[in-house]
């Protein structure tokens, strides 16, 4: 650790004994919540949920090749195609918010059209898969498939907007001709495997986090013999490795899981810790007393969906940390359309990527872009509220 570091470490511990209030009983059950927070984190999110989406991460970093994907961006690609690619990429290429950037840069100034550009811009990040699985699992299985379905309809309706909105300053462009990425050279196994193989790890995750609910029989069969199916499918997922996968692959794949688990455990742990610390679990009061939460993001006005909505655009929220907030945010009674508003706008956009992204396409368009997804977000944030 460089030396600057150390010295700034210690600075700030020593800021903090010197001043944080631990005489303070609501500053001390405010910490204990944070610990029970992270510790419920532990127990019901990270070895059943998180740990197999590491690994399904690990293999959509070196099994599926960026390439196949971004390709299809190209100027004289079918928009069908185009944009259906760039909507569900973020699922394919699982990047945050500040990975997402340089590739849109090279897609945008090798000549992809404005509106696959920032179709892919937005989803990249928004569909992260992790995150949709965190949602779902932590904040409710009706926001993880909202956030789902509403960041692939953003991504198509932002895109087709952009387009129209500066068709003719596009179609007036130069570029360096369609838009193309070689292919890798590496020889890539039949896509029945790849299919299998994913489809094997995406059932283990489902299965070994199956919900019991005694009012469905069918699921809560299900649930009986989860463990059954789940052991099957790791035998399955056992043999797959061993037959289809070399010992060079398995290192790579194992490398890119821990990179991911280096990478965003650390971030979701503070980001745990900061929830609890300022917001406590739900049901239980922290710093920030939940009246005013309530204030300015209870129940579904378009003041608060708007508010979620400026407020997500302007964080910088590190991977899945967005979810453990917003459920302490939920918890202090914050609704569930403006919750959804932050999940949309908060991932996709920040202060960082907005000066990024004016440094590529200029700043009309990316005020555009910003007004568009706190638009939609808001939009959809109240929509969801009412329907809920």
């Amino acid at each position: 650790m460089k030396e600057k570091y150390k010295i700034s470490i210690i600075l700030l511990v020593f800021i903090g004994a010197y001043f944080l209030p631990f005489g303070s009983i609501r500053f001390r059950s405010s910490l204990l919540e944070a610990l029970m927070m992270l510790q419920e984190y532990a127990r019901e999110h990270v070895l059943l949920c998180l740990v197999p989406a590491f690994f399904i991460a690990g293999a959509i970093a070196n099994f599926v090749s960026q390439q196949s994907v971004i390709k299809y961006f190209g100027a004289k690609t079918n928009k069908v195609l185009s944009y259906s690619v760039a909507s569900v990429s973020g699922a394919i290429l699982a990047v945050c918010s500040c990975t997402v950037l340089p590739l849109f840069a090279g897609i945008y100034k090798r000549g992809a059209g404005i509106g696959p550009a920032t179709a892919f811009l937005y989803s990249g990040p928004a569909i992260n898969v992790l995150a949709i699985i965190l949602t779902a699992r932590v904040l409710g299985l009706e926001l993880g498939i909202a956030r789902a379905l509403g960041a692939i309809v953003f991504s198509v309706v932002i895109g087709l907007c952009m387009h129209f909105i500066f068709y003719r300053e596009e179609k007036d462009k130069k570029t360096n001709g369609d838009f193309i990425i070689p292919e890798d050279e590496t020889a890539l196994r039949p896509l029945w495997k790849t299919v299998l193989y994913f489809a094997v790890m995406i059932g283990i995750l489902v299965f070994v986090n199956w919900g019991k609910d005694e009012s469905i029989k069918i699921w809560q069969a299900i649930y009986k013999i989860k463990w059954f199916i789940s052991g099957f499918l790791i035998v399955i997922l056992a043999a797959i490795l061993n037959k289809w996968f070399k010992k060079e692959e398995l290192k790579a794949w194992t490398t890119s899981s821990w990179d991911f688990a280096k990478q965003i455990l650390p971030l979701l742990f503070a980001g745990v810790l900061i929830a609890g610390l300022l917001l406590g679990r739900p049901g239980h009061e922290a710093l920030i007393p939940g009246k005013r939460i309530a204030n300015l993001v209870g129940g579904n006005s378009f003041r608060a969906n708007l508010f979620a909505s400026v407020s997500g655009a302007l964080m910088y929220f590190a991977t899945l940390t967005e979810v453990p907030i917003l459920q302490g945010l939920i918890g202090s009674g914050m609704g569930k359309g403006p919750a959804l508003a932050l999940l949309l706008a908060g991932p996709a956009l920040s202060l960082p990527s907005m000066l990024v992204i004016r440094s590529i396409i200029g700043l009309k368009k990316t005020l555009v872009y910003i007004l568009l997804v706190v638009f939609m977000a808001t939009l959809s944030g109240m929509i969801f509220g009412n329907l809920i």
